[in-house]
């Protein structure tokens, strides 16, 4: 349960980082790019069963 609700911040924080918002246009990729990193880190992990 705890897994699930991280994967689901994981994404509205990369959703929430995307340059096209106004509050982050000058943010650039960096933030979503970061983010998208852990997020497949993520799912990788609990694909292969170590989380």
């Amino acid at each position: 349960m705890l897994w699930t609700i991280l994967i689901i911040l994981l994404i509205l924080m990369l959703v929430g980082a995307l340059p096209r918002w106004g509050h982050s246009t000058n943010w650039g990729y960096g933030p979503s790019g970061i983010l998208g990193v852990i997020l497949v880190i993520v799912v990788i992990l609990l694909l292969m069963g170590r989380l």
